[in-house]
């Protein structure tokens, strides 16, 4: 193991943008796939790594706040909802293949949008919570609440729903990351289950997450990498994909690939295959005829603005108000302000705890509740989708408070 830092420890006594051969970007990445740390980074990185051991759970390591996306993962999670042309109206479609497909579109739509270079989002704090509102070109609403349900270990629970649309998907996910040596694995447990109103009898189409993996954290240039198999699954109509995430390997492959069988029953139907960062398709078993899926050149531009209120009329444990003074110092590159606003949060973070401690009080969150296993929404939308949207809007923004 001591072998290991010190051979991290020469590549790390050099800026990672220097010319030595080993030091060159990958090949078949995107510029912005990869990420290049100073001197003072990487000695900083290399103080981080010699206190960790292979396997470790990073769930209380204190990341440097220069490998931070400035946003909460309660916020990532809406590039889902980034691009919902792709499953509005699939509920009209009397195929079930095609429904199946298009479910799998909005799902696959959402992993090209990520921040330059290799950074992980603000780990949301117990009782954080992000809200925000979508106002579609039609003039039909999507709206969207996350909250931080569970701090040890980490849950945060979703729900997006577009009345109008007929469309809803809650989720959750439990992100487990652990140091590998020269890369970091985040193992993201949960799922997002998305439900087509107007198809009741559809019941709920499943989707699990593929794993990530930061590369290169040692030496060589980093990289973001998604990995391994996800399934969605819709058992009402026994319509199941197992997508793989490839990784590429040390000496071949390709970056951001996937492959994905989709099949009815025992039966395959039709195969997924591309990138996730440039073109996806969709071929059928039946006419071997292809479909693109998503192009993210020609469609990855078209993302649906959201609507969040200005921070000075948000709560003060909701993201962009709560995480403020963190985000602004990342935009300004002061790392040392940065490093200092994120400890503020988790110390005052640190302080609640210790009062439901001694209060012996338990935390009861806001907009999320634990039934069977799974965290819900404690909201039943109204069939009628005017009532479901007045309903809604005064559920995640109560004029009372």
């Amino acid at each position: 193991m001591m072998g290991l830092f010190s051979q991290a420890s020469s590549h790390l006594r050099r800026p990672r943008g220097s010319s030595m051969g080993e030091d060159k970007a990958p090949e078949d990445t995107d510029p912005d796939d990869t990420s290049i740390l100073d001197e003072n980074e990487g000695s900083i990185i290399m103080s981080l790594i010699s206190q960790l051991r292979v396997g470790m759970d990073l769930s209380k390591v204190t990341l440097p706040t220069f490998v931070l996306e400035p946003r909460s993962m309660l916020e990532r999670i809406t590039d889902f909802m980034a691009h919902p042309d792709l499953i509005f109206g699939a509920e009209e479609c009397d195929d079930t293949e095609e429904r199946f497909i298009r479910v799998l579109q909005y799902y696959l739509a959402g992993w090209h949008i990520k921040p330059k270079g290799v950074k992980k989002p603000y780990n949301p704090i117990l009782g954080e919570f992000f809200r925000c509102r979508y106002d579609y070109s039609d003039g039909t609403k999507g709206f969207y609440i996350a909250e931080q349900v569970s701090h040890h270990p980490p849950i945060s629970a979703f729900y997006y729903i577009s009345p109008a649309n007929k469309v809803c998907i809650i989720g959750e996910l439990r992100p487990k990351s652990r140091f590998l040596g020269n890369s970091v694995s985040t193992v993201m447990e949960g799922e997002n289950r998305v439900i087509l109103q107007g198809r009741k009898e559809d019941g709920e189409y499943v989707i699990s997450m593929p794993n990530m993996y930061a590369r290169g954290i040692l030496f060589g240039k980093m990289v973001l990498e998604l990995g391994d198999t996800c399934v969605a699954k819709n058992e009402k109509h026994g319509m199941y994909c197992d997508l793989e995430f490839k990784t590429r390997g040390f000496f071949s492959g390709t970056y951001n690939a996937i492959a994905g069988r989709v099949r009815k029953g025992n039966m395959d139907i039709g195969e997924i295959s591309g990138r996730w960062s440039h073109v996806m398709e969709y071929k059928s078993a039946k006419t071997r005829e292809k479909r693109i899926l998503f192009d993210v050149q020609k469609q990855g531009d078209k993302v649906a603005p959201k609507w969040v209120a200005p921070e000075s009329e948000q709560e003060p444990n909701e993201s962009r108000r709560l995480w403020s003074d963190l985000t602004k110092a990342i935009d300004n590159k002061d790392m040392d302000t940065a490093t200092t606003a994120k400890s503020a949060v988790e110390e005052s973070q640190r302080e609640e705890r210790r009062k439901r401690d001694e209060s012996g009080q338990e935390y009861v969150p806001r907009f999320f509740e634990l039934r069977n296993g799974r965290w819900e929404p404690k909201f039943t939308p109204p069939d009628n989708p005017e009532e479901a949207v007045k309903a809604v809007q005064e559920w995640i923004w109560p004029s009372s408070r």
